[in-house]
């Protein structure tokens, strides 16, 4: 069944797993997808993306899920498909940031698990033939909190300014970098990340055009937007999430001097022994937090690294909460040369077969190339 849909009922899918959330880690939750449909006991991941917020929420009050969700093919191309009338029942949500910074969300009820993945940016982005290069943390405050009134050459007009709501991930971060409440930001509600790239890249007044978007979706659509450096208070000069423009190191968020970045959160029910209540939901956050080995044709890191993302093995810094104070980070088992073998074609790490070819300076042989433990 290769590239062809596998049923139009929800219910009719083998093994459904039925998610809600943020439609920024839908790119990585569909390659996943991909993989567990051509497993040979093939499973489904059914997912609906309203919003960052609206997953937890619905996570919380048990909200059944109704209408239409996606879902993907062995070939990873995304389907769709109808929910029962009844509604369908939420396995797990996903998003970008912590439950807490949802609006409604006080604390994280204690029969829900926070499951930790890769890390991933939150970019502003404008269209290719802007000649726009950064933005100051001062600067977006001006643009998102007062649109044409804050003045903030060329982000002018309020038609111009793409956003999204107080729901998304990514609002939400760019609400804390700056200061603006995420409910009031000015411009227009493009709904999704890719509704705002489409917006951006399309727009007649590419001076004039600026929107927000998780960096999944900014890195796959490099050949019509681009990120802008972002300088954060405090900081004397901007960074992109790469070393340039045209990299995909990530070297600015691995080492701490791209700010506005954080890990993919999972959100679940949980038992005493704070695992999933459901197994297979368990051993599907488990691929992400690294705690289940994922089946034989599913390379979780190779899949992270090819999103966009960062997994935490490639990190040397990390932080608690969302946008917390950054702190030096040494992984247990480190995997940076790896990441830059994978997402930029080379490294300057020694290639090995075995602890024996490593140097002393990075003594252990994993994934082929010698790491320093």
């Amino acid at each position: 069944m290769s590239g062809r849909a596998l049923a139009d009922d929800c219910s009719l899918l083998p093994n459904a797993i039925y998610g809600l959330g943020g439609s920024a880690t839908k790119p990585i939750i569909g390659k996943v997808a991909a993989g567990l449909a051509a497993a040979p006991t093939p499973a489904t991941i059914v997912y609906q993306a309203p919003g960052a917020c609206l997953g937890i929420n619905g996570l919380i009050a048990s909200t059944l899920l109704t209408g239409t969700a996606s879902y993907w093919d062995t070939a990873g191309k995304e389907q769709s498909c109808t929910l029962p009338v009844g509604g369908q029942a939420i396995d797990f949500a996903a998003m970008g940031n912590s439950a807490t910074s949802c609006p409604g969300v006080a604390s994280l009820p204690t029969d829900i698990g926070d499951f930790q993945g890769p890390i991933n940016t939150y970019n502003l982005i404008v269209p290719k033939a802007s000649s726009q290069s950064s933005i100051s943390s001062e600067g977006a405050y001006f643009v998102f909190g007062f649109g044409q009134l804050g003045q903030a050459q060329p982000w002018i007009d309020d038609t111009q300014i793409f956003r999204r709501d107080a729901n998304s991930a990514a609002q939400l971060f760019i609400a804390l970098s700056t200061g603006i409440p995420a409910e009031k930001f000015k411009g227009v509600d493009t709904k999704t990340n890719s509704g705002t790239v489409t917006a951006v890249a399309q727009s007649t007044k590419p001076e004039a055009a600026i929107g927000l978007v998780s960096g999944e979706v900014a890195d796959a659509n490099r050949l019509t937007v681009r990120t802008l450096a972002y300088q954060h208070k405090g900081q004397r000069c901007g960074f992109t999430p790469d070393s340039t423009v045209n990299a995909y190191d990530k070297k600015n968020v691995r080492n701490g001097q791209y700010f506005i970045w954080a890990p993919i959160h999972f959100f679940a029910k949980i038992d005493a022994q704070k695992k999933p209540v459901n197994p297979e939901v368990a051993k599907f956050l488990g691929y992400f937090t690294g705690e289940v080995e994922a089946p034989a044709n599913i390379d979780m890191l190779t899949i992270e690294i090819k999103s966009g993302n960062v997994p935490r093995c490639a990190m040397n810094v990390t932080r608690e909460g969302d946008l917390g104070e950054l702190k030096k980070y040494t992984p247990e088992k480190p995997c940076g040369c790896f990441f830059e073998s994978v997402a930029t074609g080379a490294t300057s790490c020694t290639a090995c077969t075995t602890n024996v070819n490593c140097p002393t300076s990075a003594p252990v042989c994993r994934r082929n190339f010698c790491e320093a433990r």
